[in-house]
């Protein structure tokens, strides 16, 4: 089990202003704020990294905001809908919750048998809140108001959205382990038991879909979890002998990373789950404090000066 993709690392998307994205997702939706830090090609934009007490593979949703991003759209060739595990019977609550902060969310509707509610965050990013049928033993972080009966316990799937899916489920099954588990109309759902929870992926196709455009309310890149960087590098292994162009190993501090384009047209990563979120901070520290990459350690009064003050949520 040790050498197998292990389900979903992270989810990276696009959102436009950090104090707005930091009050969405820690003051309603209850998330923690686990790393603040800056984005490794463009220091002068925040990357902030949202999931449960230590920012748990398979929690963890990453934000680059860019205050006067364009508006994106969801389509084909992208990661359309990030889903959220929630326990039995806390829907309700959700929908109570969301409303109140003026957060429209649909119906109560069901998929494969799984109950759920979907909504939007402030720029657009589709999300939904998930009633999985199989067990979520995974710890929830708890804090703005939230309670173990209620709190979000971490990613239960992403959703793609594409022309053909067969090629993309080539990859997913003979490649990363997944499974075909069903079929529901034109949606395809892929499933590893490798891990419990951030286990699924839906493919909806839709041939003759408009493609993505990826800015702001989008989903910049899907993550892959793995054990660590030797499992990872032979992955790439398998990946480049398919003939993909695969980068070299990349170090994000935090984890371990590879990139390629799947044939559909979403960015995969394949991450490790070495080092951690605490490599750099206390447990009870993280998200507290801008953590810088080595190379803008002797900028970073300059980088201060340009990145906006961000307040705690008090929701």
């Amino acid at each position: 089990m040790t050498d197998r993709i292990k389900g979903i690392h992270h989810i990276t998307a696009i959102a436009g202003d950090a104090q707005r994205n930091l009050d969405f997702y820690t003051g309603i939706l209850g998330l923690r704020l686990v790393k603040k830090t800056v984005n490794f090609d463009d220091p002068g934009t925040y990357h902030l990294y949202y999931g449960n007490e230590m920012g748990e593979p398979g929690t963890i949703l990453t934000f680059f905001p860019w205050k006067h991003v364009k508006q994106g759209q969801a389509g084909t060739g992208m990661a359309t809908e990030i889903g959220y595990s929630v326990p039995a019977g806390s829907l309700d609550y959700w929908i109570s919750r969301l409303n109140a902060a003026g957060v429209k969310t649909s119906d109560k509707k069901t998929l494969f048998g799984e109950e759920y509610v979907s909504f939007t965050d402030p720029d657009g990013l589709n999300l939904k809140l998930i009633v999985p049928a199989g067990n979520d033993p995974r710890t929830p972080w708890l804090s703005a108001g939230t309670t173990a009966a209620n709190a979000i316990r971490g990613f239960q799937g992403i959703t793609l959205t594409l022309k053909d899916h067969r090629a993309t489920a080539a990859i997913l099954v003979s490649v990363f382990g997944y499974k075909l588990a069903s079929q529901e109309g034109n949606t395809y759902r892929f499933v590893t038991d490798a891990v419990e929870g951030a286990s699924v992926v839906d493919i909806i196709e839709i041939p003759d879909g408009r493609p993505g455009v990826n800015a702001g309310g989008t989903n910049h890149h899907v993550a892959f979890r793995v054990k660590d960087d030797q499992v990872l590098m032979a992955y790439r292994e398998k990946i480049a002998a398919l003939g993909f162009h695969i980068t070299p190993k990349i170090d994000r501090n935090y984890f371990y990373s590879l990139y390629f384009r799947e044939p559909g047209g979403v960015l995969f990563e394949i991450a490790s789950d070495n080092p951690g979120f605490a490599v750099d901070e206390k447990p009870e520290e993280l998200g507290v404090n801008l953590k810088l990459p080595a190379q803008y350690e002797d900028r970073r009064a300059e980088i201060e000066r340009v990145l906006p003050q961000l307040q705690p949520s008090l929701k």
